[in-house]
């Protein structure tokens, strides 16, 4: 291996959101025990999901299938208010909401906007759990778009009165285009006083761009269904340097790295730390130094649900 340097991003991993998720999850299976029902995957991470499974969770992608009288948490991603009707018909005994607070807040907006007539333009990919939530909000209001292509050719009821909210975990620049766009096509198009993107994305993806000027090939540590892990290679990418998607150090191809001095190594946000330890331990073993560069350092906590606050 000709690898001589890594070089290891932050921030990286863990949000704020993810952290209350996965938190909430532990000392629900404290509290209550298993079987212990979520709502779609916690965060989209296979090692995070396979760590819970192992205990008594069970994840469902639909409410009929969690039992009468059981508890059931909702996952990071935000539900629709017809998933928390179904809950209630269901008979469910404890619910926990760990939808993400800043998901939440676009929740919020979707609310706000339709009862103020507005036809909204939802920015995001239309089969992302964030999305199938936020859009349940005022599914008769919203339009969804995922590329400029899309605003392009965008028809709404009343042009006049449009909105814009994102998805959020999207690529920073891509979206700020898609808007641009959307605000040529429709310039009394309103948008919320603070970008929907959150800090995390956009400091991960910031970061991303500095590792790249420093690397010859950059490893994003994340599960294929994230879709923060994957801006975070197509940010990369946009910046000219090789950039793989992987769920552990396992899944590294020799043949990748032919020819490769330096390393850079990130994480999405539902993506363990200790995955990110592993890889560059891999690395270690085999002659390579490693060197950890901070850009941003992150002081961001979210409550935890009131239902299992003060589980141990």
């Amino acid at each position: 291996m000709s690898v001589k340097k890594v070089v290891i991003a932050e921030p990286r991993g863990f949000c704020a959101g993810v952290e209350m998720a996965v938190e909430t999850v532990e000392r629900a299976l404290k509290k209550y025990g298993p079987p212990l029902y979520v709502f779609h995957e916690i965060v989209h991470n296979r090692h995070v999901v396979e760590h819970f499974t192992g205990r008594g969770v069970v994840f469902v992608q639909s409410v009929d299938q969690v039992p009468t009288g059981s508890r059931l948490v909702f996952s990071a991603h935000g539900v629709s208010p017809a998933v928390r009707e179904q809950a209630r018909l269901r008979g469910v005994e404890v619910v926990i909401d760990a939808t993400c607070p800043l998901v939440e807040k676009v929740h919020r907006e979707v609310r706000k906007f339709a009862a103020q007539g507005y036809w909204i333009i939802l920015v995001g990919h239309e089969e992302h759990d964030e999305i199938v939530g936020t859009s349940g909000e005022a599914p008769e209001r919203i339009q969804i778009v995922a590329n400029v292509k899309e605003a392009e050719r965008l028809q709404v009821g009343d042009p006049e009165k449009v909105a814009a909210l994102t998805q959020t975990t999207l690529s920073v620049d891509d979206t700020r285009e898609i808007i641009e766009t959307l605000r040529r096509r429709f310039p009394k198009l309103v948008t919320p006083p603070k970008e929907d993107i959150c800090y995390a994305t956009q400091n991960r993806q910031d970061a991303v761009k500095q590792l790249a000027s420093q690397v010859d090939v950059v490893f994003v540590i994340g599960s294929p269904n994230s879709e923060n892990s994957n801006q975070l290679c197509h940010v990369a990418r946009s910046r000219g340097v090789v950039a793989y998607l992987v769920n552990d150090f396992r899944e590294i191809e020799p043949a990748w790295l032919k020819g490769v001095e330096k390393v850079g190594i990130t994480s999405g946000a539902s993506a363990p730390e200790r995955l990110v330890r592993e890889a560059a331990d891999y690395f270690k073993r085999q002659g390579a130094a490693i060197a950890d560069i901070g850009f941003v350092e992150e002081n961001v906590h979210f409550a935890l649900p009131p239902e299992i606050a003060d589980a141990p």
